[in-house]
Formats: C-alpha cells, structure tokens, sequence
C-alpha cells in the first residue's frame, strides 16, 4: 500500500509508528498532570491518542478496503479529539505553549499520514472495482 507496495502488518504503516510516537508524547506530557484530572481530561486524552493507532491496526486487520477506510476515518475523528483536548489543557494551564505546539504538529503529522494512506486505498478500491467492471 504504502509505496506501492502490500503490507502485511500494520506495524509496517508509517501513520501507525508516528501514531505511536504520538502516544508516547501524550503520556509523558500528562504525567504530571493534576492527580484530580486522572478521571476527567488526563483519561480523555490518553483514550483519544491510544484510538489513533489502535483504529490504523484494527483498519489493517480487517478483510476490505472499505472497512479500513472506515477506520482510518474514526483514527482521524480521534485525532481531532486530541487536538481539541490539548488545547483545553494550555488554556487550563496544564500543557506550557512549546509542548501543545509540538504535540498539534505531530498531530497534523498523523493526520497526512491517514489522509494519504485513506487517498491511496480509495485509489486502489476505485481501481478494483473497475477490473470487477470489466471483467
């Protein structure tokens, strides 16, 4: 899929690893977040960063190439979540300017990722359903 070629594992999807790498980032980032917000936004955010890759996996593993687009398009609406939530925490003085910048732009990074990989299977889906056509 990704340089032309097929994957046999979502591990080998570049938006899943820079996902990853997001995941980390999150995390270090909440640790020191008030021990009041564990159940609130500390969770919100960690559950909405940890759905990004998880939704690339589950998308791989599924059968069609239109259920994987379906995921990718919850990894995307989860990514958003994210954005949203990182924004919430600098304006209630938990996240510094720096550290909400670097996380929005490893975000959007995520973001190209899943929107190429989402243009390149609608390609492909486009493509079979032509060869189905003719055939």
């Amino acid at each position: 899929m990704e340089n032309g070629k097929e994957l046999k594992s979502y591990r080998g999807l570049l938006a899943w690893q820079r996902a990853m790498d997001l995941v980390e980032l999150v995390y270090a980032s909440t640790r020191s977040w008030p021990k009041e917000e564990l159940y609130g936004l500390t969770s919100q955010i960690r559950r909405a960063v940890v759905s990004i890759p998880s939704n690339i996996a589950e998308g791989q593993g599924r059968n069609g190439i239109k259920e994987f687009m379906h995921h990718l398009s919850i990894a995307h609406g989860s990514l958003a979540e994210l954005e949203t939530q990182a924004l919430v925490a600098q304006r209630l003085g938990y996240l510094p300017p720096d550290t909400v910048n670097h996380l929005l732009d490893c975000a959007s990074e995520v973001g190209r990722l899943i929107n190429g990989l989402s243009r390149s299977l609608a390609n492909k889906h486009t493509d079979d359903q032509r060869l189905t056509s003719t055939n």
